[in-house]
């Protein structure tokens, strides 16, 4: 299946988003933050990057899901900071830790996704990636001339603006969306987005509407489709019953769904006592059920035996 960036390359498209996205970047409104100031000429906002991308690391990563780990690793780019900024943030130093950010040109991005598959990997995974939109499009240009193959992971918080998705469509082959809150009131506390909760949902259906469910290979590996992970936060911070409610309602049974219990607190979390909490495992198995009982069947499978045996 050749990735869907390499058709627009060869038909001409992906330059046009290019100038799509250029222009946008000029008065920016790629995210919802809307702060409008000209990234062209270095000017910075809500997710402090300029004109050019800053990458805080890249490597072959073998912990992301099993479809996108396949055999050779996910060839993940780290990109530095966000555009929603979680105060509990698991990624924080290296989102915020500057001393490892390094400001690359959209020739030396390209050099990345092309060293990364090289060195084996499945997917070129874009970690944090709503910011850097005009840079990653403008490096895939010169990636797809130097032989870039593999898919395209957009792996996003899902606070993205339906006009930046829609630029991203015939470009992207496998969208991987966080659904982090499902209330208005826990996003702004915990991430100043008191919209996110409807960005978010709006993103994740014109997400699937762009690329369908997870379609794999036949040794497993994702080559295109919607992947969704949900972080389980202590007290229903996130909303859990809700965000799977909203699945069944609105998605096929068979989209792919990570119920993550890696909550840690991090980044600023220690100022707030209800997010230095635990998660209970019991509560994984909960929702885990619910969903089986929803309907929605494709569930990550890196499952506690525990969980196996209760199907």
């Amino acid at each position: 299946m050749k990735p869907l960036y390499l058709k627009a390359h060869e038909s001409g498209l992906l330059q046009k988003k290019v100038e799509k996205a250029r222009t946008i970047v000029q008065d920016c409104t790629l995210c919802p933050r809307k702060c409008k100031v000209n990234r062209l000429e270095d000017e910075k906002g809500f997710c402090n990057t300029g004109r050019l991308s800053l990458v805080a690391s890249f490597n072959l990563h073998f912990g992301e899901e099993d479809p996108l780990v396949g055999r050779g690793g996910s060839g993940t780019v780290f990109f530095a900071h966000c555009n929603l900024g979680c105060i509990f943030c698991q990624n924080y130093d290296i989102s915020n830790n500057q001393s490892l950010h390094h400001e690359v040109s959209p020739d030396q991005l390209a050099g990345i996704f092309v060293e990364l598959q090289s060195a084996g990997a499945e997917n070129i995974n874009l970690v944090t990636p709503s910011h850097v939109v005009f840079q990653i499009l403008e490096s895939l240009s010169i990636a797809a001339d130097r032989g870039l193959n593999v898919p395209l992971v957009f792996n996003t918080s899902s606070y993205d603006e339906l006009e930046t998705l829609g630029i991203l469509e015939g470009v992207v082959d496998i969208y991987l969306a966080d659904s982090k809150f499902f209330g208005s009131k826990e996003a702004e506390k915990y991430a100043h987005a008191p919209d996110y909760p409807e960005k978010a949902r709006m993103a994740i259906l014109e997400m699937h509407r762009q690329v369908g469910s997870l379609v794999t290979d036949e040794r497993g590996a994702a080559k295109k489709g919607l992947m969704i992970r949900h972080l389980v936060m202590p007290g229903g911070l996130a909303g859990s019953d809700d965000w799977l409610d909203f699945f069944a309602a609105n998605l096929p049974g068979d989209t792919y769904i990570n119920i993550m219990d890696q909550y840690r607190p991090a980044g600023d979390a220690s100022r707030y006592p209800e997010l230095r909490a635990n998660v209970p495992g019991s509560l994984i198995i909960d929702l885990k059920k619910k969903a089986g009982s929803l309907g929605l069947t494709r569930l990550d499978e890196r499952s506690s035996g525990v969980f196996r045996l209760l199907f």
